[in-house]
Formats: C-alpha cells, structure tokens, sequence
C-alpha cells in the first residue's frame, strides 16, 4: 500500500475545505469497505484520505411523510435496515441494503459509498432509481441536486466533481398504491457480486388494476446502472396482467448490454433480464396492494 495522508474532519466546512485545495489527490472514506481494498491493491493512488465518518450532516438519517428519506452520506447499511420507518415505507432499500455483504461489513459499508464506487453491479443503485432518489452534493460554493439516474457515468466513474462530497441521498415520500422491491441472482448463496440485479417500482389506480407509473432498473447488464424507460413508457396506464408483464421481461432483455465473464454470459445475463424483472415487478404489485 502506498503512504497516505489521513485526515478525519469534524464539520463539513472543513470537509470541504480539504477538498476544494487537495481534491484531485484526495479519496473519500465513507465506510471504506470499497478504497481500503483498492489501496492495498494499488488501483487508487490518492495522497490523502478523507473519512467523512465524523461529519454531522453525513450521519443524518430522517424520514418525513411529506418530504421523504434523507440518508447522509456516512450512514452505515444496518442502520437503515433496522430503521423502522425505513422498513415499514422503503422495503426496496431494505431488499438492496441487506446482502451487500456479510454483518461485518454492512457495519461499516454505506450507501453513498456504494452509489460513489459506481460499480456496474452495485446493489443498492437500482433501488435508488426506481424510487426517483436524489444525491445533495456540496462543495465550499453551494450544492446541487442530482438524480440517482444520472450519477453513474461509467464503470467506477461519477459526474462528482473533485471537490464536491455527497452529503445524502434523498428519497420521496412513498405515494398511495405503491411498491418497490430489489432482488438479484448470485452463482452463491451469500456475500457474492450480482450476475443480474433488477430494482422495480409501480404505483397502482385505486383499484389495483391498472399501472399509474412503473420504473426498472438493471444491475450488471451495463457500464452504468440501465434506468429502463421503455417499460415505463409502455406499462403506463395498461392493465396488470402477465400479457404486460411478459412484455416487461422483453423490455428489459432488449435494454440490457452486458458482457461475458466469468459470472455469467451475455446471452445468460440477457436471459435473467427477462426472467428476474417479471418476478420483481410481480413483488413490487404485491407490496403495493398491501399499502
């Protein structure tokens, strides 16, 4: 590993105040469950290490019934699966949170680490999109709001610029009628890396027989996370039936870009395309019926 500055600030100001004069040779530490691996292995070379885990605004975890979810930053995975408002409103982020990694490593992991590390097969991306998440980034002149969907610009890439810092992920109040889920096929039963990942959302008329909105998002199939647009727009407003949803599955294969490697072929991660977004779309009916 190569020697490397530490510095661990208190307030976000001085965050980003490092930031703002060190920032193309800085690294964030959120969890560090992601750059502490890529130090050792010398795929990231940055002269100083910033851990954000003492920042007040990063550790914040809100939920208001008008404004949604704020998630800092800095927040760890098993305090938002044990989040009772998080559990009972957002079950898709309970879904994606809780096999990203063993216990050991949801203790310290996050989900601004996992968004930031902007891995293909990131867990709990595909649950931020379906659900229309926002990313509040700061630096020392103001903050902007991103859309989760256009966070990711590649395979480890981000529209982040060096010095700004995610200070949380902002979720919307659920709406009446709606349901989310996550879910992912893995070669193990535990602890492995998505070979297909599909986040879904739906909201329902109120007799739960036709879709208002419904939005997918793959995992794994692509540079970046696939926020698939073409379900969306043809679900829109028809009915719920497995013609539809068939139809879904087919969307959904026809979006994805995947490669072969050696977890799974193209045509093989194709084939789970189809076949994971129906089931997830069919769990995320049946969650909103029950709200």
């Amino acid at each position: 590993m190569k020697y490397v500055d530490y510095e661990r600030p208190i307030n976000l100001k001085a965050a980003l105040e490092i930031l703002q004069n060190n920032g193309e040779t800085t690294k964030i530490l959120a969890g560090g469950t992601d750059i502490l691996t890529k130090l050792r292995i010398r795929r990231e070379l940055p002269d100083l290490l910033l851990d954000s885990k003492e920042i007040p605004e990063l550790n914040e975890l809100l939920y208001n019934p008008n404004s949604g979810l704020t998630v800092g930053g800095a927040v760890p995975l098993y305090k938002l699966y044990a989040h009772a408002d998080v559990k009972k409103y957002y079950q898709a982020i309970v879904d994606s949170t809780k096999i990203i990694g063993g216990i050991p490593i949801q203790g310290r992991a996050t989900l601004g680490g996992n968004l930031c590390n902007a891995a293909p097969s990131a867990d709990a991306i595909p649950a931020l999109i379906v659900l229309g998440a926002t990313a509040s980034i700061h630096n020392l002149n103001g903050s902007r709001e991103v859309s989760i969907s256009e966070f990711c610009t590649g395979p480890g890439s981000t529209i982040l610029k060096n010095n700004e810092i995610v200070v949380s992920i902002n979720i919307p109040a659920p709406k009446q009628n709606s349901g989310a889920h996550y879910m992912r096929f893995i070669p193990r039963n535990e602890m492995d890396i998505a070979v297909v990942g599909v986040g879904t959302s739906v909201k329902l008329n109120d007799e739960g027989s036709k879709f208002e909105d419904v939005q997918v998002s793959l995992a794994s199939v692509a540079p970046t996370p696939l926020h698939v647009t073409s379900i969306t727009d043809y679900l829109s407003g028809k009915e719920i039936n497995d013609e539809n949803i068939e139809k879904a599955g087919e969307l959904a294969k026809d979006a994805s870009k995947p490669i072969s490697d050696m977890r799974g072929t193209a045509e093989y991660r194709q084939h789970l395309c189809t076949v994971l977004t129906k089931r997830s779309l069919k769990q995320s009916i049946e969650r909103a019926k029950e709200n």
